[in-house]
């Protein structure tokens, strides 16, 4: 289990960027197609930008045509957590960095196997530690 990073929302605001506090810890989108990480090919594992924990690996991230980086499987499924989200007049699924709470986007049912999920993700709430 992951160990829970608490701060103040006056600390994360200073710590992160106006778009990542927004996305992050406001539960913000950003627009389709504009997030630094949704055509990345580059290998290596994504971090939450909040708090840095290691959630999802290059090698499980997938072309969505969403507009948004879209990964299969988090690194670890106690890596990410879920919870129900009825915001905008519709019913998804929301995932959160288990170690900091953070908003990182949402998972549908729609991806490829083995898992079938599509855990789509703002680049904004992550960070890229590259391979080599």
């Amino acid at each position: 289990m992951s160990k829970k990073v608490v701060k103040s929302e006056a600390a994360w605001r200073k710590e992160l960027s106006p778009e990542a506090y927004h996305v992050a810890r406001e539960g913000g989108t950003e627009r389709a197609f504009t997030g630094r990480y949704w055509d990345s090919k580059a290998k290596g594992t994504y971090h939450c930008v909040a708090c840095k924990q290691a959630l999802f690996h290059s090698a499980t991230k997938f072309e969505s045509g969403t507009g948004w980086p879209s990964f299969w499987e988090p690194i670890a499924q106690e890596q990410v957590e879920t919870e129900t989200d009825q915001s905008h007049g519709m019913e998804r699924t929301e995932a959160l960095c288990s170690a900091c709470g953070s908003h990182l986007g949402h998972v549908f049912p729609d991806g490829p196997q083995p898992t079938g999920l599509r855990y789509c993700l703002n680049s904004a709430a992550l960070t890229l530690e590259e391979e080599g």
